[in-house]
C-alpha cells in the first residue's frame, strides 16, 4: 500500500519521537533501578546494626538500644520505614509484628517486595548471630524508587512525552502543509488548464525541491505540444492540398453528371459509357470527400492551443445568422426543409469566422438529418453575462446516452441514416472551447429532434441598439 506523501512524512517525524519517549522512559527506569540498588545496600548495611542493638539488661533480659545511624533512619522517615527482629521459628522479638514471616531458609540477604496497608515495602531480611542467638533481622523500606517510578510513570513520564508527541504532531501537520502548498499549487494549475493548454509552467514561483519536477512536467508539455502541432500542421498541409484537385474534379463530374442528363434524360436510352446513376453516386462521393477535406481545414483552423493568442473582434450574432441562412438556404430548399430565424440584436467579441464555421456546421448537420419536411431554426439572444447561439431540429435527435460521444471526430451514432463524416460536432465543439465554452446537446420541443446550444461570455456583450452603434462605430 502507498500512503500520501503528508502522512509518509508525519510518519516519518513522529516516529522518532515515539522511539525518543520510549527510550526516555527506559532510561527513567534504569536510573530508578541505579538509585534502588544503592537503597538495597544501604539498608543491607544496616542490618548489622540492628543485630548488634540488642544487648544484655540488668535482670538479665534483652534490651533494645538502637545506635545513632539506625534511630536517625528510623525516625525521619517514620512512616515509609520499618523493622522487626525475630527468631528462628519467624516470632517477632521486637518491631512491626506483620513483618512476621516464614522461617528464612537462605543464609545470605534475601530481598523481596510486599504489599502492606496500601503501600509497597522493599524489605530485606538475613540470620545476624547475636549475644542471645542467631535471630533474624528485617529493615522495611516504603521510598523503593522502581515502585515510585512505576505509579508515576504516566504522570511523569509517558503523559508529557505524549502531550509533546501531540503537539509536535500538530506542528508538523502545519508545517508539512505549508511545505506541500506549493505543490498543491501546482496541481491546481494543472487540474485547471483545458487540455489544449500546451504551454510551460511557470517555474520561478516554485521551491527549490519542486522545480526539477516543474522542469519535468514542461519537458513534456513541450513535447506532447510538438507532436500534437505536427500533427495539427500535417492536417492542414494534406487538407490545403487536396482542395484544389477535389474542387478540380468536383467540377468535371458536375460537368459531366449535366451533360449525361441531357443526353440520356431519365427513363431514356443511354448512350454514355456510364450510367446516369452511377454519375451521380460519383458526384455525391466527390461531394463528401470535398466536405471532409474542408471540415478537416476548418478542425485544424480552429486548434484552441493555435487559436489563444489571436485578438477578439465585435461580432454581430444577428448578421451572423442571417448570412448562415442565405447559404444554407439552397441546402434546405432541395430537402424541402423549412429553414428559419428567430433572432434578437446582440454584439460580443469573439473570432467572427470561427463562428461561422461553427454556425454552418450545425445548421448542415441539422439540414442533413432532418427529413424531408422538417424544420431547422437558427437563434441568437442575449443571455445572463453573454449571449446565446442555438440550432434546433425536428428530426431524429440523438439519445442522451450518445450526447457525450457524438461530440468526438469520427463517431456516428449507430443506425443513422444520411451521409456524414461525423467532424461537424467535433469542429464545433472545438470552437466552442476556443471560446471557453461547450456545446449543450438537448432534445428540441415537444421532446423531439436535437437542440445545440452554445453560450458565449465576454467582457463587452451588448444588445439592441448599443450592439448597432458599436458595429457602426468599428
Amino acid at each position: 500500500m502507498v500512503f500520501g506523501l503528508r502522512r509518509r512524512l508525519l510518519v516519518l517525524l513522529i516516529a522518532p519521537l515515539l522511539m525518543l519517549a520510549m527510550l526516555n522512559a527506559w532510561f527513567e527506569y534504569r536510573s530508578a533501578d541505579s538509585v534502588a540498588a544503592l537503597q538495597d545496600q544501604h539498608l543491607l548495611s544496616l542490618l548489622p546494626l540492628l543485630a548488634d542493638s540488642l544487648v544484655t539488661g540488668d535482670s538479665g533480659a534483652p534490651v533494645l538500644l538502637l545506635p545513632p545511624a539506625l534511630e536517625q533512619f528510623l525516625d525521619v522517615r517514620r512512616a515509609t520505614t520499618a523493622y522487626a527482629i525475630s527468631d528462628s521459628d519467624g516470632q517477632v522479638l521486637y518491631g512491626q509484628a506483620w513483618l512476621a514471616s516464614s522461617p528464612l531458609a537462605v543464609h545470605g540477604p534475601e530481598f523481596h517486595s510486599e504489599e502492606s496497608r496500601g503501600v509497597t515495602w522493599r524489605i530485606v531480611r538475613q540470620r545476624h548471630s547475636t549475644i542471645f542467638g542467631d535471630l533474624v533481622m528485617t529493615l522495611a523500606d516504603a521510598s523503593d524508587p522502581r515502585q515510585q517510578w512505576a505509579r508515576a510513570i504516566l504522570a511523569k513520564v509517558l503523559l508529557p512525552h505524549l502531550v509533546m508527541i501531540g503537539a509536535a504532531a500538530l506542528a508538523v501537520r502545519w508545517a508539512v502543509a505549508r511545505a506541500l502548498k506549493p505543490l498543491l499549487q501546482l496541481a491546481e494549475v494543472v487540474s485547471r488548464r483545458s487540455p489544449q493548454d500546451l504551454s510551460a509552467i511557470e517555474q520561478d514561483s516554485s521551491p527549490d525541491e519542486v522545480r526539477p519536477l516543474v522542469a519535468a512536467l514542461n519537458r513534456l508539455l513541450e513535447l506532447v505540444r510538438a507532436q500534437a502541432e505536427g500533427q495539427r500542421r500535417f492536417i492542414s498541409d494534406a487538407a490545403h492540398q487536396l482542395r484544389t484537385p477535389l474542387a478540380a474534379l468536383q467540377a468535371q463530374v458536375e460537368a459531366w453528371a449535366q451533360a449525361a442528363r441531357r443526353i440520356a434524360p431519365p427513363g431514356g436510352p443511354g448512350t454514355m459509357l456510364l450510367p446516369v446513376e452511377q454519375i451521380e453516386k460519383l458526384r455525391g462521393a466527390t461531394r463528401r470527400t470535398t466536405q471532409l477535406a474542408n471540415q478537416l481545414l476548418a478542425l485544424s483552423r480552429a486548434d484552441a492551443g493555435a487559436m489563444g493568442a489571436q485578438p477578439l473582434q465585435p461580432v454581430d450574432l444577428k448578421a451572423l445568422c442571417e448570412t448562415t441562412l442565405e447559404i444554407q438556404l439552397d441546402a434546405a430548399t432541395r430537402h424541402a426543409i423549412d429553414l428559419g430565424l428567430d433572432v434578437q440584436p446582440v454584439t460580443l467579441d469573439a473570432h467572427a469566422w470561427l463562428l461561422r464555421e461553427l454556425l454552418a456546421n450545425l445548421v448542415d448537420n441539422a439540414i442533413r438529418y432532418t427529413p424531408r419536411g422538417g424544420t431547422v431554426t437558427i437563434r441568437c439572444a442575449p443571455c445572463a453575462g453573454g449571449a446565446l447561439l442555438e440550432v434546433e431540429d425536428d428530426g431524429p435527435g440523438v439519445p442522451p446516452a450518445e450526447r457525450a460521444r457524438v461530440l468526438e471526430r469520427f463517431y456516428r451514432v449507430q443506425g443513422t441514416q444520411g451521409e456524414g463524416t461525423g467532424l461537424g460536432l467535433a469542429i464545433a465543439e472545438e470552437i466552442a472551447r476556443v471560446h471557453g465554452s461547450h456545446l449543450e446537446l438537448d432534445s428540441g420541443q415537444g421532446g423531439r429532434g436535437l437542440k445545440v446550444g452554445l453560450r458565449l461570455r465576454g467582457e463587452r456583450v451588448l444588445g439592441g441598439m448599443a450592439a448597432s452603434a458599436l458595429l457602426q462605430a468599428v
